[in-house]
């Protein structure tokens, strides 16, 4: 099946300011991507792009198989829905969803139809004969989504939508327009700085910085396994926690030591996000406990702490720190701790 949205080493200047640079991105028919990045990144451009309200200084754009890069508009068999919502005043909600078939000479008849169908899906039945300044900033957004609806287009193009409504608004919008995804199955390009919404309603996710694509793939991929430190840190909430820290190989695998002030140069940026706790682990340390390990199948002398075996029949438990030096609770039948042994293995 062909791509619904094909663009190919596309590229936007004003003058000599290079806004988008080589932007390479293909969606299939029934794709939600969200372009999403912080403010200048250049996402809104790119949805102009698309959308034909900006020529592009080179590459190819497609949709639904057909080059459209240098084709107006009004060709381009897309529906668009706007940040401001764009609806005229002076018109009532009916009069706004239908005006656009009204210019194209659609009959009465089918405005009819395509009017009734679109207010019972998006449930804005009674505010038909209601002008935009008596609705409420979720139903303007409603009638503005209605009015792109009725077209039925190869695609929709959504720019930031959510952010002129306050956060409570923002999650019911956000749950209607995936709702609306699934009913129709719809191709969409949706552009936003929320993550949150990138995360909740995208099949496919663009993060830009720049006028550069960082990373494109699904939510999962870009929260699990994120390309470069800009998405890791970008991406998700709460942010991921970046460590300084050195890497050395040794014999048995990999040592990671984290970096601390006035230490060594050769240091390598890491980054990792919380994973749940595994079966059999013990879990955080309690305040002044570290977790720590005996070779010994015995419960430890202080026995209100807890304990956990491995596959190799080690015995897991929480030493406390003191003060000055680290006393680690005594077993006294283990041989190996009234060697001193005990605190040479980590439990991390």
């Amino acid at each position: 099946m062909a791509p619904i949205l094909d663009i190919k080493n596309l590229y936007k200047n004003y003058g000599a300011t290079e806004i988008l640079k080589d932007i390479n991105i293909s969606i299939e028919p029934g794709d939600f991507l969200v372009l999403v990045g912080p403010s200048g990144c250049g996402k809104s451009t790119l949805l102009n792009c698309i959308a034909g309200l900006e020529p592009i200084s080179g590459g190819t754009l497609s949709i639904g198989g057909k080059d459209m890069t240098h084709v107006s508009p009004k060709d381009r068999d897309i529906a668009m829905v706007f940040q401001s919502y764009a609806l005229y005043p002076t018109m009532s909600v009916a009069k706004n969803i239908t005006f656009g078939m009204k210019v194209r000479g659609v009959d009465q008849a089918t405005q009819d139809a395509k009017l009734k169908e679109v207010a019972s899906l998006l449930q804005i039945e009674p505010l038909l004969n209601r002008r935009p300044s008596q609705l409420s900033g979720g139903q303007r957004q409603r009638v503005a989504m209605g009015r792109a609806l009725v077209r039925d287009p190869k695609l929709f193009l959504f720019d930031e939508p959510l952010s002129n409504l306050d956060a409570k608004l923002r999650v019911e919008m956000r749950t209607e327009i995936k709702k609306l995804h699934q009913t129709l199955d719809a191709s969409i390009v949706y552009v936003t700085h929320d993550q949150i919404e990138a995360m909740t309603l995208a099949t496919k996710i663009v993060v830009l910085k720049g006028g550069v694509v960082q990373q494109i793939g699904t939510p999962a991929e870009i929260y699990n396994r994120p390309a470069n430190l800009f998405v890791a840190d970008f991406m998700g909430s709460p942010a991921m926690n970046l460590i300084p820290a050195r890497v050395q190989r040794n014999g048995t695998g990999t040592q990671v030591s984290i970096a601390r002030a006035g230490g060594r140069s050769d240091r390598a940026d890491r980054y990792a996000r919380p994973a749940p706790s595994r079966r059999g682990d013990p879990g955080p340390a309690p305040r002044g406990h570290r977790r720590g390990r005996v070779p010994c199948r015995r419960r430890c002398a202080r026995g209100h702490l807890p304990r956990r075996y491995g596959r190799a029949g080690r015995c897991r438990y929480l030493r406390r720190v003191g003060t000055g030096r680290q006393a680690g609770h005594r077993a006294p039948a283990c041989r190996n701790q009234r060697q001193g042994r005990a605190d040479a293995e980590p439990g991390f």
